[in-house]
């Protein structure tokens, strides 16, 4: 999971410029008109992906793979598939405890409600009347269950509300619905920070850490609030609207989700969609195994009561795959990339350009997703480790992929079914003030 500090840094590689301030994904301009465009022909027809039959397939180095673990083989499972061919198979539909391969499922789950492009809006607008740089009244922020709104965006958003001519508030911050803010879902700690962010005299230091990651002539904003937190339901009467915030795209909240694992972003987007037990009911309609293979208690894999079998790990990415299909978009568009994408799998010794979705608990380690290789093509690999040491764990799934790859062939060819749409990192959250009436 991303702490408040670590989701500093794992921001700060966006870049852009909003009105006289920045904040690293976030334009005041209109988003860019037309769907991104990739390699992939508008007209391709549906991937022809699925769960192969689960016949139990004998294989040598699963055999000295499971011998070497250390760990009761109960609590191991193993599933690998070629498009249509069954290489590996070990309690392949038996539900383990996944650990955050769990995102997988939240992933498929928020993709199919909301769709790729989905974005999540964040209004601000105030009671009152703007006199002399003072809003006399209230300040209202109306959240829309943005998962990734951080610092920047409070900083971004400061800075609009001086060009709009105020810097103290005589009144509240009222805060309205589902908003956070660094990943705090209680009101009155969102708005803690926002109030906190709006106002440079304020800033703590994890403020001033990501100030300083932002171009030399961003603004400090200063927006004083003089009076308290207020959530409130419902939205007050009478607020006039200043600004509109909308965020990233949920297929780009999806990638920071589970490149950086972050438990908090995906119990948000869970909950958004209709809690865990929606989750598992749509992640098991999508990839076509019994619903038994797929039990959640949450949206992040939190607590070993969240367990998937290998089979429905694989079928998941497959579904994913088959969802972003006609957005010109792969799988590579929601998961990290060996080789490419920084994470928390930094310090693995995984083949290049795997595409994966990693998970850990105490004694439980998991890694699924796709690999390309020269001689099978691209493979679909889930492991998941039970009742045993991670370290060792880890270890032995990098010996196992090795292993393989060495059998497969490493390749220097590029899959369209596992290669990311360019286009997509061009993409930004919006910050706009509202023209007034």
């Amino acid at each position: 999971m991303l702490s408040t500090k670590i989701a500093v840094c794992f921001s700060i590689s966006l870049s852009i410029v909003i009105s006289g301030c920045t904040r690293p994904d976030i334009q005041s301009s209109s988003p860019p008109q037309g769907s991104p465009t990739s390699s992939i022909p508008k007209s391709s027809p549906p991937l022809q992906l699925g769960l192969v039959d689960p016949t139990t397939t004998a294989n040598p180095q699963i055999e000295q793979y499971l011998s070497q673990l250390g760990a009761p083989t109960v609590s191991q499972g193993v599933w690998i598939q070629t498009q249509d061919t069954l290489l590996a198979n070990h309690q392949g539909t038996i539900p383990l405890p996944a650990a955050s391969v769990t995102k997988v499922a939240t992933s498929l789950a928020v993709l199919k409600k909301l769709g790729p492009d989905h974005r999540f809006e964040t209004k601000i607008g105030y009671v009152g009347t703007i006199q002399n740089g003072e809003l006399q009244g209230d300040l209202v922020i109306e959240g829309g269950a943005d998962p990734f709104f951080v610092w920047e965006d409070a900083i971004a958003l400061g800075n609009l509300l001086n060009q709009n001519g105020i810097r103290s508030v005589s009144g509240n911050l009222i805060v309205v619905s589902q908003f956070y803010m660094n990943y705090e879902s209680d009101p009155v700690t969102s708005g803690t920070l926002l109030q906190q962010g709006l106002d440079h005299t304020r800033w703590p230091a994890e403020a001033q850490t990501q100030y300083q990651t932002l171009p030399g002539d961003t603004p400090k904003p200063e927006v004083a609030i003089a009076g308290s937190i207020q959530p409130t339901t419902p939205r007050p009467a009478k607020v006039k609207p200043l600004i509109q915030h909308r965020s990233l795209p949920v297929a780009e909240l999806l990638k920071k989700m589970n490149q950086y694992s972050n438990n908090a972003m995906s119990e948000m987007l869970a909950e958004y969609v209709g809690g865990a037990a929606q989750v598992a009911q749509i992640a098991a309609q999508e990839t076509g195994v019994p619903p038994q293979e797929i039990q959640l208690i949450n949206g992040s894999g939190l607590g070993v009561d969240n367990r998937i079998s290998p089979r429905a790990a694989c079928g998941m990415f497959q579904a994913i795959a088959r969802l972003l299909h006609p957005k010109e978009m792969t799988i590579a568009d929601i998961f990290a990339v060996i080789g490419t994408d920084p994470g928390v799998h930094n310090e693995r010794p995984l083949p290049q350009k795997f595409v994966m979705k990693s998970g850990t608990l105490n004694r439980v380690s998991s890694i699924a997703g796709a690999l390309p290789t020269e001689n099978q093509g691209v493979i679909w690999f889930a492991v998941i480790n039970g009742e045993g040491d991670v370290d060792q764990f880890r270890a032995q799934q990098e010996t196992l992929l090795q292993t393989f790859m060495q059998s497969w062939g490493t390749t220097n060819k590029t899959f369209n079914l596992i290669t990311a749409n360019p286009a997509r990192q061009k993409l930004t959250a919006i910050s706009q003030i509202v023209p007034s009436n």
